[in-house]
């Protein structure tokens, strides 16, 4: 048999992608050179238009702070303090598939890169120049990550991830997913989970997969 794929579906913009962060630096840590791992920009909010309003102001700071007290990442509430917030996540989806066209393996470090950027140090992820700052700050060119973050090759293959997401039925973040050509795709966690509960359903798909 093949290496089996893993399909991590997450969004730089995902409050519980972030909380999720440690886990799956664990999952990837444990399993990686027994899976092909792919991570899938997911698309919590693309494209969106309006600034947030006084009441998802209010569902998103509580989402945060369930995430914070399950998981103990940090986060900088003074983001509740900036006005007219366009929660737009295509941008910051798009800069993980910059960095994974111009340096393959390289997605998982712009996500978290995005990730704490934006929940732990309050910066603008829906700016093209901060993205390209945070870029450089991970060791790529600026000017060439620029070029590729505004690529229309990016956007189609940025768009292409989050059909991909809607195609496996993916309805919530994080997501990991499961599977080969025999038996298919098989999901191990939507939403956030402690590692154990995750590593206990991946061993158990090995072992199930190794049975004649």
């Amino acid at each position: 048999m093949g290496v089996p794929m893993m399909l991590y579906f997450a969004d730089p913009m995902c409050s519980w992608c972030w909380g999720f962060n440690p886990v799956m630096a664990r999952v990837r840590e444990a399993y990686g050179e027994r899976f092909d791992l792919s991570l899938v920009v997911g698309g919590l909010s693309p494209h969106e238009t309006r600034p947030l309003d006084a009441r998802t102001r209010d569902a998103v700071r509580e989402h945060w702070q369930h995430v914070f007290e399950a998981s103990g990442q940090p986060f900088d509430f003074g983001f509740f303090e900036r006005a007219s917030f366009v929660y737009n996540t295509e941008p910051a989806c798009r800069a993980v598939v910059a960095a994974r066209r111009l340096e393959p393996g390289s997605e998982f470090r712009m996500l978290h890169a995005l990730h704490a950027a934006f929940y732990a140090a309050n910066r603008d992820v829906t700016d093209a120049a901060v993205l390209c700052d945070i870029a450089a700050g991970l060791g790529f060119a600026r000017e060439a990550y620029a070029a590729c973050l505004d690529d229309q090759v990016t956007r189609l293959e940025t768009g292409n991830d989050f059909m991909a997401t809607q195609s496996v039925g993916i309805q919530g973040f994080p997501a990991l997913v499961v599977g080969d050509e025999a038996s298919g795709l098989t999901g191990i966690t939507v939403g956030y989970q402690d590692y154990e509960p995750i590593a206990h359903a991946l061993d158990a798909w090995l072992e199930g997969r190794a049975d004649p």
